[in-house]
Order: structure tokens, then C-alpha cells, then sequence
């Protein structure tokens, strides 16, 4: 609200002789705009969302379906990430003679691009002239996510149509920790 305050000043005095014109102060209260101000805020701080997490969608297959699908041993490339950056690696569906390998476009992409020309040569290319080569992503626990994105970036780069993440079995993590060999379970 605002006042005129009218109390002071004025041209009554004795010494002027004349007549002077009174001095009218204004006050403004501002406890109204003040309070408006603080609602204004609370308002948007409740209202407000700040920047919304985002994530790249996932499509996983469910669980609880348990379909099995026969493959043919020689379109499988098995692939697991270990620990410090190292990627072990064996063809079919035994694990036997893990070899290792790192993510270099020499490594990892060209063994890929082994496995489809040897698909290729057995099996030929699907009816959508794509390879039918089959590649299985394990992760040990001590992998990262970094190492999963980049076996996945180099799925996509050697245009690999049918790959699939995996749980590592108990077989591989002893031919892991053997270094490549299985001793006490017989290769399947």
C-alpha cells in the first residue's frame, strides 16, 4: 500500500514571510510485492522439473520365455570381455582354445570380419543378403560397461545382424582362469 505522508514540511514557519507549497513524501509498501515475489518462487521451485535423465532404450528379450533356438555350431563367434581391457574369444559352441585379442580395429573387428567370410563360404548370405554369422557377448564381472559398448560398436561396424548378450557359464570362466583351457569340465 502506499501512504502520502503529510507530517512534515509545510511553509508556516516565521521567517519565510511567504507562502511555500507543501513537500509531500511518498512511502510505497513493498511487503505485497515482496510476498508475491516468495510465492512467485515457490511456485516454479515446485513446479519446475529440472533436466530429465536420459537413456537409451534397451529392447531385452524376457526372461521367463525360455525358447531355444538350434543353431548351427560353425555361424557361432563367441565373445567375452574379462578384465583389464582383455577379450577372449573361441568359434562353435565348445569351449575349448579360448584365444585372446584386444579392441583394435586388427583385432576384435577383423576377427569378426574372419568369422563372416567363413560363414559366407559355408552358408552364403540370407534371403535379406545379410551374414549369417551369429555372435554371443559374455561379460565376466569384472568387465565394464566400456567394454560392452565397444564389442557392441564393433558388432555395428562389421554389420553383424544377429548378436545376443549372454551370461558367462561356469566352463568359461574356468577356461578363463586356466588361460584359455578347460581342465576339469569336458568340452561340450
Amino acid at each position: 500500500m502506499a501512504d502520502l505522508d503529510t507530517s512534515q514540511g509545510g511553509g508556516h514557519g516565521k521567517k519565510g514571510g511567504g507562502k511555500r507549497s507543501k513537500k509531500l513524501s511518498t512511502r510505497v509498501d513493498l511487503t505485497p510485492m515482496v510476498d508475491l515475489a516468495f510465492l512467485l518462487i515457490s511456485f516454479f521451485m515446485l513446479t519446475t522439473s529440472l533436466s530429465k535423465p536420459v537413456a537409451m532404450d534397451l529392447a531385452m528379450p524376457k526372461k521367463d520365455k525360455e525358447t531355444k533356438q538350434d543353431v548351427k555350431e560353425s555361424k557361432v563367434l563367441s565373445i567375452i570381455c574379462d578384465k583389464d581391457d582383455k577379450i577372449w574369444y573361441y568359434e562353435g559352441l565348445k569351449v575349448a582354445g579360448l584365444k585372446t585379442t584386444d579392441y583394435s580395429s586388427g583385432g576384435l573387428r577383423q576377427i569378426i570380419l574372419n568369422k563372416h567370410k567363413k560363414v559366407t563360404s559355408i552358408h552364403g548370405l540370407d534371403s535379406k543378403k545379410d551374414v549369417q554369422t551369429i555372435v554371443l557377448v559374455k561379460l565376466t564381472d569384472d568387465a565394464n560397461y566400456k567394454n560392452m559398448v565397444d564389442v557392441l560398436d564393433e558388432i555395428d561396424i562389421t554389420k553383424t545382424k544377429i548378436y545376443a548378450i549372454q551370461d558367462i557359464s561356469d566352463i568359461e570362466k574356468e577356461a578363463i582362469a586356466n588361460g584359455g583351457n578347460v581342465k576339469s569340465f569336458a568340452a561340450e
